[in-house]
């Protein structure tokens, strides 16, 4: 911001003309309603919100809403084994929390849990926006304002917006994506929720229709890379007593006592194991959705049906672009095109899209309920005795300490998890705002500019997260204007601790040439651009070997420090 200068004129000269310049406006489209509530949806699933949620109904108290629901839910969902009634407690509350707060829910938090709730496309309340009637409402209101770079009561509203995005169907109205997948589906008509499949009533789910659960694998996938599941495992393997692959078990004086309910909760998860999502369906989904692997041990080869090859270069372009947009918008002497933008979006959406089909409908939700509990059974306090942590750290979240101490007893990796956390929440938000988004027919650049302006904290922080990560920055294009997209699972591995390396990861350029890899990723791997090569396997190990002594030139640009 300029400061302000007293400026005094000779007598009989005219005052001298302040000349300020602002960055170019961009008119209000509709679709900015729709990130509106993507938003706010995305972040009523906040781990807060959950502990909020499920903290009283574990202390033997009614839960903060939805009463009904919860009995309904609870009196249905028994376990096959006995002595397991904190663990069912926990399913159940979980249960019923995705259910209350995966569709349109705007500015709900720990405080408000009880005055908000889910509801169809239709039937969204903006009022919180507008109503200024506690610091939660001035602080949703201060956060839209600039995003939207205009006050929330400025014309038009959120709700204005909402109502003119909308498309009606009957008594019913949703999005025009979802609307023209309607019109794809011919002439079905739209059944009631209970409309299960048989003939009499085969149609159109209404709840499907105009109350889809926004949610996002991608979340899962960026918490599992972070070592989320591989510390619950680690827990639940020392909790029935087995020994773990090092010659000195690192939990050997893991002792957890049966007088506090930590015993109890870790009892009937691993007795429920059987009825939980294994890796390798959450690795072929993974593989479907976003083209994604995971190495590990326990990771078996995948050979999906369908991949999505091609979404992981989509994405990384757009981001960079996204990054060019940025800057030619901060510069108030240039009108920054939204055009390769918009271009971009398109291809995402596309490629998102297509794997939307299957185990999409319900794969995410299960896996969700099943992560939001790992976290709460980590973050209880007796964690701190088994797992000591570092004291002058905060994590914003409770569960996070308890990874980080598993990764170093374990010798994983020493990259924060508050870096994936930042992926899992920055990209669950980017990816619904593009797959739900009518973007194939969109033929205005302004709307992938307010697009890119209201997601930027979203994207900018998804890129930094990813450099820290990988060592790769997708801002950044090669010399051949190409982006690096390299499977995220590779990049990792490369910055594992390897035999004879020391206790420190090594960090490598972007561009140099990787270890030999074991398991899934042995078998493919994406170079730059849309290139694919083959890792180094069998024979080509002691040659490449060799090579990795004598590092080649990278056409990549190298990691900023």
């Amino acid at each position: 911001m300029a400061r302000k200068k007293t400026i005094t004129t000779q007598p009989g000269r005219p005052a001298p003309i302040q000349v300020t310049m602002r960055r170019a406006e961009v008119p209000p489209t509709p679709d900015q309603a729709l990130w509106v509530v993507i938003r706010n949806s995305a972040d009523a699933l906040s781990f807060d919100n959950y502990a909020a949620f499920i903290e009283p109904i574990m202390c033997g108290q009614p839960p903060p809403r939805a009463q009904g629901r919860f009995d309904n839910v609870r009196q249905k969902m028994q376990m096959p084994f006995p002595d397991a009634e904190p663990y069912r407690l926990l399913k159940v509350a979980t249960e019923v929390f995705m259910m209350a707060n995966t569709g349109v829910v705007i500015g709900q938090n720990e405080d408000n849990l009880d005055t908000t709730h889910r509801a169809r496309f239709g039937d969204a309340d903006f009022s919180r926006l507008t109503a200024h009637q506690t610091p939660a409402d001035d602080a949703l209101a201060d956060e839209e304002r600039i995003r939207l770079e205009r006050a929330t009561t400025a014309t038009p509203t959120v709700d204005q917006q909402w109502q003119e995005y909308l498309v009606s169907i009957g008594l019913d109205r949703t999005i025009p994506y979802l609307d023209i997948i309607r019109l794809k589906l011919g002439d079905l008509q739209i059944r009631a929720g209970r409309a299960f499949g048989a003939r009499e009533c085969y149609g159109i789910l209404r709840n499907k229709l105009t109350r889809p659960c926004l949610l996002e694998l991608l979340w899962n996938y960026w918490t599992e890379e972070g070592m989320l599941v591989q510390t619950m495992n680690a827990m639940s393997w020392r909790f029935q007593n087995r020994r773990g692959p090092h010659e000195r078990d690192p939990l050997a004086l893991v002792e957890i006592d049966p007088l506090r309910g930590l015993n109890n909760l870790l009892w009937g998860w691993v007795q429920d194991e059987e009825h939980r999502l294994t890796i390798p369906r959450r690795a072929y989904e993974y593989d479907h959705e976003y083209g994604l692997e995971l190495i590990g041990k326990a990771v078996p080869a995948i050979r999906g049906a369908d991949s999505r090859s091609r979404f992981l270069e989509g994405f990384h372009t757009l981001l960079m672009l996204t990054s060019i947009f940025y800057k030619e918008d901060d510069d108030t002497t240039v009108v920054a095109d939204g055009f390769p933008v918009l271009n971009a979006l398109r291809d995402v959406h596309l490629v998102l899209t297509q794997g939307s089909h299957n185990q999409y409908g319900d794969l995410p939700w299960t896996a969700r309920q099943e992560f939001l509990m790992q976290q709460w059974i980590l973050a209880r306090p007796e964690m701190r005795e088994f797992l000591p942590r570092r004291i002058m750290v905060d994590y914003p979240e409770p569960w996070m300490d308890s990874v980080e101490t598993m990764k170093s007893l374990q010798g994983w990796t020493d990259t924060s998890i508050l870096h994936f956390r930042d992926m899992a929440i920055f990209g669950e938000k980017i990816l619904l705002s593009i797959r739900f988004g009518r973007w194939t027919d969109e033929i205005h650049q302004e709307n992938a500019a307010n697009w890119a302006r209201y997601w930027r904290p979203e994207v900018q922080g998804y890129v930094y997260a990813y450099r820290a990560a990988t060592g790769v920055d997708l801002a950044a294009a090669n010399v051949s204007g190409q982006v690096n997209a390299t499977l995220p699972s590779v990049l990792l591995s490369q910055r594992l601790p390897q035999p004879g390396d020391g206790a420190r990861p090594q960090v490598r350029a972007a561009g140099a040439q990787p270890r030999a890899v074991t398991g899934a990723a042995k078998r493919r791997a994406v170079g730059d651009g849309s290139q694919r090569r083959a890792l180094p396997s069998g024979s080509q190990r002691r040659t490449d070997r060799a090579r990795q002594r004598k590092p080649t030139p990278s056409s990549e640009p190298l990691p900023r420090s």
